[in-house]
C-alpha cells in the first residue's frame, strides 16, 4: 500500500531534507518514526528537497507501507516519535503509481523578509531582515522578467546537479504587509537555490541600486556571477507541491 503524507517542519535545526550519513535531517527523523511504527525500515520520497534552514508548510511525501496499520495508527504513532519541529499533518492511501515528486505539476514557495530599521526577535527563525526601505513596486516590475519558460542558469548554485536549467515560472508576486515583504513564487520545478537567488537579485532593485530591467539582463546572461547574492535560508518556506485533481489529495495541494 502506497501512502502519502503532508509534512510540516521548522528547518532551523536541520541540515536540510535529505538523509545524510551524519547530522540531523528531516528525512532521517521521519524515516526513524515511520520505521518505529512499522517495526521495519521505511524509506520515504518527497516532492522537493529543501536545504538547511529552510522550512515547509506542507511537504508531500510517499512511502510503501511494509505492514498493515490503521490510518490512525500511522498518523498518531509517527507523530508520537517525531521531534517537536516536525509533524505529519495528514495521511492518505494512494494508488501504486502515485509519486510524490514525479506526479507533482508545480511547487510553491514563499520568502519572507522583515523590512524595518531593527532586527527581528520573535520571528528571527522564520524571516530574513533588510534594514533599508524596499520599493515593492520596483521589485514587482523586475519580477515580471522571470515569468514563463526560461533558462535559469543565472539563478542556480554552481553545485546544482540538474542537467537542464530550463524551468517555467507560473507566478512571482512581491507584496508588502506592514513591515513584512513577501516573495511568493510558483513554478513547475526549481533549481538548487533558485528561489533564494531570485530574491537576492530582486533586493538590489528594491533598494534602488539596480533598475528593474537589470533582472532581465541577468536572466539572459545565464551567468550566476551576474546575479545578486543568495538570500539567507531562514526566510524561505516550501508552501506545497501541486497535483492534478485526479489524485484526490487535500485541496491545498491540488491544482
Amino acid at each position: 500500500m502506497r501512502i502519502a503524507l503532508g509534512v510540516e517542519y521548522d528547518g532551523t535545526d536541520f541540515l536540510g531534507w535529505q538523509r545524510l550519513d551524519r547530522g540531523r535531517t528531516v528525512q532521517g527523523v521521519l524515516e526513524q518514526a515511520l520505521s518505529f511504527v512499522a517495526a521495519t525500515p521505511v524509506p520515504v520520497t518527497c516532492a522537493g528537497r529543501t536545504d538547511a534552514g529552510v522550512h515547509a508548510r506542507c511537504q508531500v511525501v510517499h512511502f510503501d507501507a511494509p505492514v498493515e496499520r490503521s490510518d490512525r495508527g500511522w498518523l498518531l504513532g509517527t507523530n508520537s516519535r517525531l521531534p517537536d519541529d516536525v509533524c505529519v499533518r495528514w495521511l492518505q492511501r494512494m494508488p501504486g503509481d502515485f509519486h510524490a515528486r514525479f506526479s507533482a505539476r508545480a511547487r510553491r514557495y514563499r520568502y519572507t523578509l522583515l523590512n524595518r530599521a531593527v532586527r527581528p526577535a520573535l520571528d528571527a527563525r522564520y524571516v530574513a531582515w533588510e534594514r533599508q526601505p524596499l520599493d515593492v513596486a520596483r521589485m514587482q516590475r523586475a519580477a515580471l522578467h522571470l515569468l514563463g519558460e526560461h533558462d535559469f542558469n543565472a539563478f542556480r548554485t554552481v553545485a546544482c546537479q540538474a542537467p537542464n536549467p530550463v524551468r517555467t515560472v507560473h507566478a512571482l508576486d512581491v507584496t508588502r504587509d506592514g513591515d513584512y515583504v513577501h516573495f511568493e513564487i510558483q513554478a513547475n520545478a526549481f533549481l538548487h537555490h533558485m528561489v533564494r537567488n531570485v530574491v537576492g537579485s530582486l533586493l538590489p532593485v528594491g533598494l534602488g541600486e539596480r533598475e528593474p530591467g537589470w533582472v532581465g539582463e541577468v536572466l539572459a546572461g545565464r551567468d550566476r556571477n551576474l546575479a545578486g547574492p543568495t538570500a539567507p535560508s531562514q526566510g524561505l518556506t516550501f508552501l506545497y507541491p501541486l497535483y492534478p485533481a485526479e489524485w484526490a489529495l487535500p485541496a491545498e495541494v491540488t491544482l
